[in-house]
């Protein structure tokens, strides 16, 4: 569950120590509530944005503060969702975890570089490769090319709006996190780029001038936490779901990978806005 922190995808794949089938799959399943590297950046910048009222070393705590909440939520998610998963798809008795330490031998440091580098970053930045050429080339198709006077992309986002809405978002959030399946790093210039209409991703040279463009589109507080509860639970990335395939063998876990933290976070997001509306 750590290692997600760094990437999902290291994350399942430093399941394998764990040795009993079941126990494993449920890490599997569940590691993508962890916040991975990708999505700590978006995070951080829409609370900084929404919740932090202070500039500063003060507001530098309380956003501190308010990002290890999020985390703690996420770790709250997976140990709920595991008890879920043992208790109804993969029951089982649970087995004790033993951790053997190997004899100690001198490192061999250009060997672990070596492997390092061909096993881990070649293989994820590869797999990763596979995937973000087309889906930068789409991102570009669905910006640039027009039916009447709107981009594809907006007929895409005027499709989504209303099950968006349901969830607390609107139809260019809901579609920024299709889009950026390959990446969570890509959501919000997705974002941006759709409210801009400029056809190609795009960044702000601060986060007042995006909080501008955030609030100018109807963006409210209810808004940012439902995107941060989303950003925190929705599918895993392209990589980690290839990860996750080539780890279980599986079609149907890879499926339920990706389902199992969207229906979440759907519902909690659908819970928010709810409550919202009838209290306004």
């Amino acid at each position: 569950m750590c290692m997600g922190f760094g990437c999902n995808a290291a994350g399942i794949v430093g399941c394998r120590i764990i040795d009993s089938p079941r126990e494993r799959l449920i890490a599997i399943l569940t590691n993508n509530f962890v916040p991975c590297n990708g999505r700590f950046p978006t995070l951080i910048a829409v609370i900084s944005m929404f919740f932090i009222g202070f500039s500063g070393l003060l507001g530098s705590v309380i956003s501190a503060l308010l990002l290890t909440l999020v985390i703690l939520f996420g770790i709250i998610m997976t140990f709920l969702s595991s008890k879920i998963l043992s208790k109804t798809l993969l029951k089982g008795v649970p087995s004790s975890f033993t951790l053997e330490l190997p004899p100690y031998r001198r490192p061999q440091f250009l060997q672990v570089i070596i492997r390092s580098i061909l096993d881990r970053t070649l293989y994820v930045l590869g797999r990763a490769a596979m995937v973000a050429a087309p889906a930068g080339l789409l991102i570009w198709l669905l910006s640039n090319i027009t039916i009447g006077n709107s981009s594809v992309l907006l007929i895409c986002t005027e499709f989504l709006d209303p099950f968006a809405r349901l969830i607390g978002l609107d139809g260019v959030i809901l579609m920024a996190f299709i889009l950026g399946f390959p990446a969570n790093e890509i959501v919000v210039p997705i974002i941006i780029m759709s409210y801009t209409a400029t056809g190609a991703l795009t960044e702000f040279s601060s986060l007042f001038e995006l909080k501008n463009l955030l609030v100018a589109n109807d963006w409210t507080i209810v808004t940012a936490i439902c995107f941060v509860v989303f950003m925190l639970m929705h599918w895993p990335c392209s990589t980690t779901l290839m990860t996750i395939k080539k780890e279980t063998g599986r079609i149907k876990w890879t499926a339920l990978a990706f389902m199992l933290p969207t229906a979440f976070g759907a519902l909690i997001c659908f819970i928010i806005s709810t409550v919202a509306r009838l209290i306004s």
